[in-house]
């Protein structure tokens, strides 16, 4: 692709933090970028298998504030993708912010940048909406702008791409002068995508539910049924086979009928009925899946409903009987990672639990939201 090689036609080399399954390397494979991850970095054991198993290497494990300026400067890397914890910003993480324990790994890179003798000319945030109002934001664009980064944020969800599928994130993309942002061009790199939910001046963000009923129904008129990415029921049937943790003695006595892996427990319908989203294979919209996919029913994700939706016309509001009837299930990991847009290539190991999995998709990012915006990070101009 035009404008997204070197001048001395080199690939870009690009670190990879907080690597988890590979969600910033697919995203910079999709978005076509003339790159080479010469490495990733992630402490979680696990995710390290299922990155491993896809790629064919295996991030280096190990507490990343070990990392000092000159083990960086050893890689010689020009960009740094990072998707750091999102749990010292989240409600249920008590916004602690930099207090958190969990966010001294960034705040560590972060002042690596400066002790650096050959710091990144590219940078790459992702976290989750509440960051942007957090102090270690604050922290974030102080050290940028004091080493001569340009920045421009985003909050973008995937329903924008035409995904049906609502997961606003942040994003930061940094630029070290004198290589600047192709302003003109941004439009052309984020073609299908109606608007950012943002606001382009300085560190401006607003939240998706700062946009108008209007903007969000004109929005889902585009973007895809939830059908299109579903797998079939034999494909299900063949994944129940083979992917029933032993966790649990709820779930070893599935192993007698597979087939029931995935449906909801009358139990939890009874208990929680009224408080699920609830979507069918014709909605063009569902829950952001957590970490807790499959282990709770509420919060935590839609669920489907396999039978066909006529079949409540004419009902005002659905009664308890009329849940049962619906034969609601879970989304399987594999569909999950469908709306992540994660390529069809895209595996885990045999030896991953169900719950591992969805766990690992919980933390995880969008390609389809990713990609694009790599793209233009990447895209070069200098003064």
């Amino acid at each position: 692709m035009e404008g997204l090689s070197r001048e001395t036609e080199k690939p870009w080399r690009v670190l990879e933090f907080y690597s988890g399954i590979g969600g910033l390397r697919y995203s910079l494979m999709e978005a076509g970028v003339d790159a080479v991850v010469i490495e990733a970095f992630d402490i979680n054991d696990v995710a390290n298998d299922v990155y491993e198993h896809n790629f064919g290497h295996r991030p280096h494990q190990g507490n990343i504030q070990t990392l000092s300026a000159v083990n960086l400067d050893r890689y010689g890397a020009d960009a740094w993708l990072l998707s750091p914890p999102c749990q010292p910003y989240t409600r249920q993480g008590l916004q602690k912010g930099s207090n958190d324990a969990r966010a001294s790994s960034f705040l560590k890179i972060l002042e690596l940048i400066p002790q650096c003798s050959r710091p990144p000319v590219m940078l790459f945030v992702e976290n989750v909406v509440g960051f942007e109002t957090s102090d270690t934001h604050e922290k974030m664009i102080t050290m940028l702008r004091e080493n001569h980064f340009d920045t421009q944020e985003f909050i973008l969800s995937p329903l924008q791409f035409g995904v049906p599928y609502s997961r606003p994130r942040y994003f930061c993309l940094a630029k070290r002068k004198p290589i600047y942002f192709q302003k003109a061009q941004f439009n052309n790199a984020l073609l299908w995508c109606p608007r950012p939910i943002l606001g382009y001046e300085e560190s401006m963000v607003t939240s998706e539910d700062a946009e108008s009923h209007t903007y969000w129904n004109k929005l889902l008129e585009t973007t895809l049924p939830i059908c299109d990415f579903l797998e079939s029921s034999e494909v299900i049937l063949e994944s129940s086979l083979t992917k029933i943790s032993e966790d649990t003695e709820e779930e070893s006595e599935l192993a007698a009928d597979p087939s029931k892996l995935f449906l909801v427990p009358s139990s939890q319908i009874e208990r929680w009925g009224s408080a699920m989203d609830i979507v069918f294979p014709e909605s063009r919209r569902c829950c952001c899946f957590t970490k807790s996919y499959f282990r709770y029913v509420k919060g935590t994700g839609s669920v489907l409903a396999t039978c066909p939706a006529s079949q409540l016309q004419g009902k005002k509001k659905i009664e308890l009987p009329s849940l049962q009837e619906l034969q609601l299930r879970y989304f399987t990991p594999r569909e999950v990672a469908n709306f992540h847009s994660f390529p069809k290539e895209f595996q885990f190991p045999q030896h991953v639990s169900l719950r591992q999995r969805y766990a690992l998709l919980g933390n995880s990012l969008s390609v389809g939201v990713v990609a694009p915006l790599l793209r233009y990070l990447f895209t070069q101009q200098s003064s």
